[in-house]
């Protein structure tokens, strides 16, 4: 078995060619213990291996940022997680994820997320005080004695059945 060699470094100033001691590596981390509790390296200490490149802050805190398409996946994958736990609304979900209600919101829009919590709802034409409503396409059909395939249709299109607007409206 091989011991690997480890330089140990000065961690606030970073300099590889000028290391504080060298050797196998489980030498020098009880090196870097020992001289770090004693006092006599009063500063954080590394150990990196030979041949390692220098770091700069700038890369480092490059390498922190989070990836915004990682991000909104994490936010997706909590809001299908907060929905199999019972959470119908977008209120809801925001909550129980921690997520900001308008980001929520969007998500579900831009991904057409599944929430089956809305309803289905009717207006008449000539009429804004005359609206129906129902939890299912199915429900309204019956109610304004129309096919569901038309409601569906007509609330795609913005359409009207039977002089009624239809509008699928989303429970917050």
């Amino acid at each position: 078995m091989t011991e690997t060699q480890v330089l140990v470094i000065n961690a606030d100033l970073p300099d590889i060619d000028h290391p504080l001691a060298i050797g196998p590596e489980p030498e020098m981390f009880k090196l870097a213990q020992h001289n770090y509790k004693s006092g006599e390296w009063p500063f954080p200490v590394r150990l990196v291996k030979p041949g390692t490149k220098p770091w700069d802050d700038a890369t480092y805190l490059a390498s922190m940022k989070q990836d915004p398409k990682q991000g909104e996946r994490e936010d997706i994958k909590a809001i299908r997680q907060a929905r199999k736990h019972g959470k119908h609304s977008l209120r809801q979900i925001a909550e129980s994820t921690a997520i900001e209600f308008k980001r929520v919101k969007d998500l579900v829009h831009k991904y057409s997320l599944p929430l089956n919590n809305g309803y289905w709802r009717a207006e008449k034409y000539n009429d804004p005080d005359d609206v129906i409503t129902g939890q299912t396409i199915y429900i309204l059909g019956d109610k304004l004695e129309a096919p569901a395939d038309s409601i569906k249709q007509a609330s795609q299109s913005n359409g009207l059945v039977r002089g009624y607007y239809i509008s699928r409206v989303p429970r917050i």
